[in-house]
């Protein structure tokens, strides 16, 4: 009797350690699992992580930037023949003008001619830049010029009171362009324009002499809305 009781005890030893080495192993490989889980999650929100600062990159490659570029300019200049520029009441016949340029805060609407012609001249008229496209170009710019100050010729004489967000209209070939204004700037008067502008957009460019200042050429950047 003794003999069994012993052996059943070994028995019992035997099977408590089996279930003992069993647990360990179970919870070992819990502890391996809930390891790899944690790990995995890691791994893929670093990988999440890798691609959204790709895309990042990539979207910042894609990023329209300015540009410069220099375009021969006349010499536009605050003038004065002792009257005050005020734009003309009598009805004007529009049709004979390559296009329209307007300027409702301002009160300026002017027609303008092609490149080729006589009259495309800050002697005469608001002139259009060699180089200049139409507003149905598209990523275009059209690029205008006249004088400031109060002689009658002055067709820009109060571009200086614009500001970022205002509009101006180029009427071509029967349709009416909406522009709005992005940018602007001064540059030396050296008879050179730097044009700071986004190429992947169309864009409206006005020149002028800076009010008050006879040694510096004012900018005016719209794009098309």
């Amino acid at each position: 009797m003794q003999i069994l009781n012993q052996k059943n005890n070994n028995n019992n030893k035997k099977v408590r350690g089996l279930r003992k080495s069993q647990l360990l192993l179970m919870g070992s490989f819990l502890v391996f699992i809930g390891i790899f889980v944690l790990s995995y999650n890691h791994l893929v929100f670093l990988k999440d992580q890798v691609f959204a600062n790709m895309e990042i990159a990539i979207a910042g490659m894609n990023l329209p930037v300015e540009e410069e570029k220099e375009v021969d300019v006349p010499v536009a200049d605050n003038i004065s023949d002792g009257t005050v520029y005020q734009q003309s009441a009598k009805e004007i016949d529009y049709s004979k003008y390559l296009g329209v340029l307007e300027i409702p805060k301002i009160g300026l609407k002017r027609g303008f001619y092609s490149t080729d012609s006589k009259y495309n001249s800050i002697e005469y008229n608001v002139s259009v830049l060699p180089g200049s496209t139409m507003p149905n170009v598209i990523n275009g710019n059209l690029m205008l010029m006249a004088h400031s100050g109060d002689a009658y010729i002055s067709f820009f004489a109060y571009l200086y009171r614009l500001n970022i967000g205002d509009s101006a209209y180029i009427t071509y070939q029967g349709q009416k362009y909406r522009y709005r204004m992005v940018n602007i700037y001064t540059v030396p008067k050296t008879g050179k324009v730097a044009i700071y502008r986004n190429y992947n957009k169309t864009t409206l460019t006005l020149i002028t002499c800076t009010k008050n200042d006879d040694t510096t050429q004012t900018i005016y950047i719209a794009e098309l809305v």
